[in-house]
């Protein structure tokens, strides 16, 4: 029997009796043919496996990002990602739907043909069928242009059941969302919807019209900037919270410590 570990068979093996074949060998002593690795960093061959060939030892993207440090997973994610094909009709429909559904102000046929990179006229035609589609098959929903520019709007047809929604809604309690969107606006009003909806991280659209029915906040004007509607807190707000100014108004950081990152958004 050898005394370096090697059996009477001529098998390499570690003092358990048997040697890993996929082990780093690195700093390892010849082991001689079969199973040859050098000291320092070792290649490995192995004759006896069949399905071990250079390009698994070679593998040019794992060479690539070893060599750079970096992970290229978020590289390779971004590249492989496609956007949906809006040159075909009903998928520029569907990408302008998505749009309308979020924004807090009518926006314009050229805003809308950026955002798609797609040809104003054809932006524009777009969207009149849209209204039209909408009108002859009585959604709920109406699509208009207005002088500033294209939105969605409740059917006056279903007005009443709206209405009755909102009113009876009065009649509950505030959710988590409301008082959360509420509290923001008191402690940084001026502020826009979309400013509102950064620090909620949500879509705060429905929250801002119940609060609005309630009577708590009040459109004030519109952001010289972004052109959005501008909210502040109204005589009701202060009423209902038994306080004679905003100044009265509790420290917000137990209440809201995320919110002093608005004016960073």
């Amino acid at each position: 029997m050898a005394a370096d570990g090697e059996t009477d068979g001529g098998g390499p093996a570690d003092s358990d009796g048997a040697l890993d074949r996929g082990s780093d060998a690195a700093g390892d002593e010849d082991l001689g043919p079969g199973g040859t690795v050098t000291g320092g960093d070792a290649t490995a061959s192995d004759p006896a496996d069949p399905d071990l060939t250079d390009s698994d030892l070679t593998d040019p993207d794992l060479a690539d990002g070893d060599a750079e440090g970096g992970d290229t997973s978020l590289t390779t994610v971004a590249q492989d990602r496609t956007l949906p094909d809006v040159s075909d009709y009903d998928t520029l429909v569907s990408a302008l739907e998505s749009m309308l559904l979020v924004v807090d102000a009518p926006v314009t046929e050229e805003t809308l043909a950026g955002a798609l990179e797609q040809p104003v006229d054809r932006v524009t035609e777009t969207l009149r069928t849209m209204a039209e589609d909408y009108t002859d098959r009585g959604s709920g929903f109406d699509l208009r242009r207005s002088a500033e520019g294209w939105r969605f709007y409740t059917r006056d047809t279903y007005a009443p059941f709206v209405e009755k929604l909102l009113l009876d809604g009065q009649r509950s309690k505030l959710t988590r969302a409301a008082l959360e969107t509420l509290a923001v606006i008191a402690y940084r009003q001026p502020v826009t919807r979309s400013r509102v909806a950064a620090v909620r991280g949500v879509n705060v659209d429905g929250v801002i019209r119940t609060l609005v029915q309630r009577g708590l906040i009040e459109e004030s004007g519109a952001d010289g900037e972004s052109g959005g509607t501008l909210y502040v807190t109204t005589e009701l707000f202060l009423e209902r919270l038994g306080l004679e100014s905003l100044n009265d108004l509790p420290p917000i950081a137990p209440l809201l410590p995320e919110v002093d990152s608005i004016d960073d958004i």
